[in-house]
């Protein structure tokens, strides 16, 4: 399983319910690596999508703990355990944890790597990621820095050398 997210210097990754800063090349690096694939997601994270509809071209899974919760074009978990028996069919590598935060931290310690678009900035979120190198997570590739109107900005891989075995 694998993960995608923006943070900024902190390992913040929202502020009321929308992005920290959107940058274009992190927005289609998202798409490439998430279109034709399963994304996992929260019910939260789904309502600040257009038209609060699943992302196309994607699996979607939403977890909520709503029993009553269901959308159109998309499965929905309602516990751990669901999540896992509706992942089993597809190959880890095509599997990406998309958020929100209590969706990345509860599925963190099942993901093997992660792609982050570090920000250099503090853009005053109120949603984090935990700091994956406190974590035990391994920096495997950093890109050049890019900048969009003035912010800087790389694209990480880390990869997790704990991570939970889930099947």
């Amino acid at each position: 399983m694998r993960l995608i997210v923006c943070v900024d210097k902190n390992w913040g990754i929202g502020r009321e319910g929308h992005l920290l800063f959107p940058i274009p090349a992190d927005l289609k690096q998202f798409k490439a690596h998430t279109l034709e694939k399963v994304v996992v997601l929260g019910r939260l994270t789904l309502s600040t999508f257009p038209g609060q509809r699943p992302l196309p071209g994607r699996k979607n899974i939403i977890l909520s703990h709503d029993p009553e919760f269901c959308v159109e074009n998309a499965e929905t978990a309602h516990s751990l355990e669901e999540l896992f028996s509706l992942l089993r069919p597809y190959d880890e590598e095509n599997i990406y944890v998309i958020g929100g935060e209590s969706v990345y931290r509860l599925l963190l310690p099942y993901c093997h790597l992660a792609f982050v678009t570090r920000l250099k900035g503090d853009f005053a979120a109120d949603r984090f990621l935990p700091d994956l190198e406190q974590e035990g997570w391994q920096l495997r590739e950093v890109s050049e820095e890019f900048r969009h109107e003035g912010i800087g900005y790389n694209f990480c891989a880390y990869e997790n050398p704990g991570a939970r075995d889930w099947r």
